[in-house]
């Protein structure tokens, strides 16, 4: 019985398990809409690590820095999570990431998902009123579209 086991074995071991969901955290930060599409049940077990991991940023410090190295691995992915990501989450309290269902994959039919951080930057720039656009110029009547009185005048 699996009574208080918490977390999914994907039929990979822990090495393999533990470099998916690092993989999947990069891809993460590193794609500029904030989202990525994975599997549901990957996307389910994924928003811990994400969520952890914006955690670290919000507080700033050496150690959550060190903290969150030893999950990215990388540096220049540290800096973004601490200096564009974790910012815009500092008023919320948690629930940063969003899972959005989009139907079933074609191969297999596994159920997909996309997830998401709440406030990323482009969700804010959809927001902002859109440019006013340049008024076109008014088409020229086709020929058809003249008609015999006009031609007339």
């Amino acid at each position: 019985m699996r009574h208080r086991v918490e977390g999914r074995k994907f039929g990979r071991e822990k090495a393999h398990r533990t470099a998916m969901f690092r993989n999947l955290v990069k891809s993460m930060i590193i794609s500029p809409k904030g989202r990525i599409e994975t599997t549901l049940a990957k996307a389910k077990s994924l928003r811990s690590y994400v969520e952890r991991l914006i955690t670290y940023g919000k507080k700033d410090s050496v150690a959550s820095r060190r903290l969150a190295y030893s999950v990215l691995g990388n540096r220049t992915l540290v800096k973004k999570l601490f200096e564009e990501v974790a910012p815009q989450m500092q008023d919320r309290a948690g629930g940063y990431t969003r899972i959005l269902k989009t139907g079933f994959r074609k191969g297999d039919s596994a159920p997909m998902a996309i997830i998401e951080f709440v406030q990323s930057a482009v969700q804010q720039e959809e927001a902002k009123p859109a440019p006013a656009k340049k008024a076109r110029a008014p088409r020229k009547p086709k020929t058809e579209d003249i008609k015999a009185a006009d031609l007339v005048n």
